[in-house]
């Protein structure tokens, strides 16, 4: 068979290809990297690093199936690269890409053996955020389903709350950026020793409340697409959701045991949704 009719071949057999199932190709590729990279590195923060990254692919690979011809699903892969570009820079500018481990990883290495972390940097850091990270994109996916649904006015209303949460969650990651460079050039002195003010007064992790509700709205474009929120892919978000109750249960757990008065703090504020304080907070002065 001569070359030229074999890679031709070749292409329309990737043309043909379901779109879900080259991401769900993607996604074990970018997990076996992730999985291989933690155990040479000694680093289990590979798949922090491809969070904001793979979920941009897989979102644009439903657009592109779709010719670019489906205005909704344009939309969504605007949105998500956005999404991408401003989580990319924020985890950059912290070290994240220069081999800084999530502090909590090192928590559990500690609490654990050796084989057992291994068993869970594979089955729960690995392959299960990997597969959560797909699955909260596919709202995209019921959009591709549903594609040619003219958009209308819950689409604009889903992308005006998009970039609301989008700018929401850039607020919080300044504020709480801002803080921790005073903090640090504060040394061991400075007070108060965590950020309670700006979005912070509202929720102890506004981010995190910003971040499931972006991923919450991409499911709306893919209900709006098929007409019913009655789609298979709420599992996505559902699951974020849940990782993230998880993640703020954890991650306040080590924090109260560094600083015994974020007991105050967690008494008085919202966990992650934002809502009025139940009292005023009593803040110690900042070090001069």
């Amino acid at each position: 068979m001569p070359p030229n009719r074999v890679n031709g071949q070749h292409a329309a057999t990737i043309r043909r290809m379901s779109p879900l199932l080259l991401v769900v190709l993607i996604a074990a590729t970018a997990s076996a990297f992730a999985w291989f990279a933690s155990l040479v590195s000694k680093d289990t923060s590979w798949v922090d690093r491809l969070w904001s990254i793979v979920p941009v692919m897989y979102v644009w690979v439903f657009t592109i199936s779709a010719g670019m011809q489906d205005a909704r699903l344009n939309i969504i892969a605007v949105l998500v690269t956005v999404w991408g570009a401003r989580l990319t820079f924020n985890f950059a500018r912290k070290g994240g890409y220069t081999g800084v481990e999530d502090y909590r990883w090192a928590v559990l290495r500690a609490k654990m053996t050796g084989w057992q972390f291994q068993l869970f940097n594979l089955f729960f850091i690995v392959i299960y955020q990997m597969a959560l990270i797909l699955l909260m994109t596919l709202g995209a996916w019921t959009a591709y389903e549903h594609q040619g649904t003219p958009v209308g006015v819950l689409d604009v209303l889903l992308t005006i709350a998009f970039i609301g949460c989008l700018v929401g969650e850039t607020v919080a990651d300044q504020q709480q950026w801002v803080f921790h460079r005073a903090k640090h050039a504060g040394g061991a002195d400075f007070r108060p020793r965590f950020l309670t003010t700006g979005l912070f007064r509202f929720s102890r992790h506004p981010n995190y409340f910003f971040e499931q509700a972006q991923w919450w709205l991409v499911f709306g474009f893919g209900a709006v697409a098929a007409g019913s929120v009655l789609q298979w892919t709420v599992v996505g978000p559902v699951l974020l959701s849940l990782l993230f109750i998880g993640s703020t249960v954890f991650t306040e757990w080590i924090t109260k045991g560094k600083y015994p008065e974020y007991a105050d703090y967690q008494a008085v504020t919202s966990p992650i949704v934002p809502w009025f304080p139940r009292r005023p907070h009593v803040q110690a002065p900042a070090a001069a």
